[in-house]
C-alpha cells in the first residue's frame, strides 16, 4: 500500500506553517519541547480539533477563492 504524498514538495511545510499560525491565533501552546503529560488527553484532543477544524475551513475558503478567480 502506498502512502499519499503531496503533489508539491513544499505543501507539507506550508501546511505546518498554517498549523502553527492557527495554533498561535487560538492560543494553543505548540512548544515542541513541552512535556506530553502537561495536558490531559481530552485537552490534547480539544486543542488539536480546534486547529484541524480551522485548517480545513481556511483551506476550503482558499480553494473557493481560487475557483472564483479562475472563472473570472
Amino acid at each position: 500500500m502506498s502512502r499519499n504524498k503531496p503533489i508539491d514538495p513544499n505543501a507539507r511545510a506550508a501546511l505546518n506553517n498554517l498549523k502553527y499560525e492557527i495554533a498561535n491565533e487560538l492560543g494553543v501552546p505548540h512548544n515542541m519541547n513541552a512535556n506530553p503529560n502537561d495536558y490531559t488527553p481530552v485537552q490534547n484532543i480539544y486543542m488539536a480539533g480546534n486547529v484541524g477544524g480551522q485548517m480545513t475551513k481556511r483551506l476550503i475558503q482558499k480553494g473557493e477563492e481560487m475557483l472564483i478567480n479562475k472563472n473570472k
